[in-house]
């Protein structure tokens, strides 16, 4: 077994271990802290399968993020308030079901990854950037001036969505319905890039010539991991909604694209478990130096200047030993 397959290993039995050893501690806190890193993680695996494999430097995957956490706070709102979300021309109510909020979430999602995957990879290199970056200034700004669902202030929602045969409002459970996910698309990450799709994606990210002229279509390619990745990356925000049992446009401003992309390249960009040490280290620095010094962030920067300059392999392939 190599070590990088050790340090998975190593960081899906951290994933298991810490909550139990916070629900034997009485530490429903850390059980809380533990489930903010797994979806964050759960939105950088989606990231990493349009920027590791795809190639696709985007600053706008805060857009499939917030829309997912709006499909969230929108379904679960008109819940609440008992009122329906459309009357004509037919119903459509409101809904405090997971389940059916995950589905809303990942379909919407990965629509306006569609969208904007048409127009932005018309583009390449940092054209596409400022294009990504675009479209998320404009849904954030949208968010900010869409009253009906609390505008900058955001939408409350009192009481956690409801899963089958689960009491969501238990943070354990809440947390084992997230890892659940977690390790899912990990799965489906891992024969992504097994599978002959991911080796063409590898491909027209490295050689898009060569791609085409063996009859394959780079930009469809890339679309279709765009739509994979906003997918993945919705069903996070629905997630994070839920955990906070509120959303609001910061969910959906460049600052958040630029967080799900540190935790990808502090942990390593196109590893499979790059992205949960990215965001576990994250979420780990943002508690212990956020409560001592409001400056925290000037920590994390040095500590991505030394892995882009030194081990752009990022957290895994340092550990490991092994590059990419």
């Amino acid at each position: 077994m190599t070590r990088e397959r050790l340090l998975n290993a190593a960081l899906v039995l951290a994933l298991f271990a810490v909550p139990a050893w916070a629900l034997w501690a009485d530490e429903p806190f850390t059980i809380t802290l533990a489930t903010r890193a797994v979806i964050f993680a759960l939105a950088a695996v989606g990231l990493n399968i349009a920027l590791g494999l795809g190639g696709l430097v985007s600053l706008g995957h805060a857009v499939f993020f917030g829309i997912g956490g709006y499909a969230m706070g929108i379904l679960a709102s008109h819940a609440q308030n008992y009122t329906p979300i459309m009357e004509a021309p037919f119903l459509i109510e409101g809904t405090k079901s997971m389940p059916i909020i995950w589905l809303v979430a990942v379909l919407a999602s990965g629509l306006a990854a569609w969208l904007i995957g048409l127009l932005s990879l018309r583009t390449s290199g940092v054209y596409f950037i400022m294009i990504t970056l675009a479209f998320g200034q404009m849904a954030y700004f949208f968010a900010t001036s869409w009253p009906t669902y609390g505008g900058e202030d955001g939408l409350s929602i009192y009481v956690r969505n409801g899963f089958p045969g689960l009491n969501t409002l238990v943070p354990i459970q809440f947390y084992g319905i997230c890892l659940a996910w977690l390790l899912l698309v990990l799965a489906l990450n891992r024969a992504l890039m097994r599978s002959r799709f991911g080796l063409a994606l590898n491909a027209a990210r490295q050689v898009p010539d060569r791609v085409r002229a063996v009859g394959l279509d780079p930009p469809r390619l890339q679309l279709v991991a765009l739509v994979l990745s906003g997918a993945i990356t919705g069903l996070a925000g629905a997630l994070f909604a839920d955990l906070n049992r509120f959303v609001s446009p910061t969910m959906l401003s460049w600052q958040m694209s630029g967080e799900i992309m540190v935790f990808v390249i502090i942990g390593g960009v196109a590893r499979l478990f790059g992205p949960v040490a990215g965001a576990g280290f994250y979420v780990l620095i943002e508690h212990w130096l956020g409560g001592v010094s409001e400056y925290w962030q000037i920590f994390l920067g040095l500590v991505l200047l030394l892995v882009v300059l030194f081990g752009k392999g990022g957290l895994v392939g340092m550990i490991a030993g092994a590059r990419k």
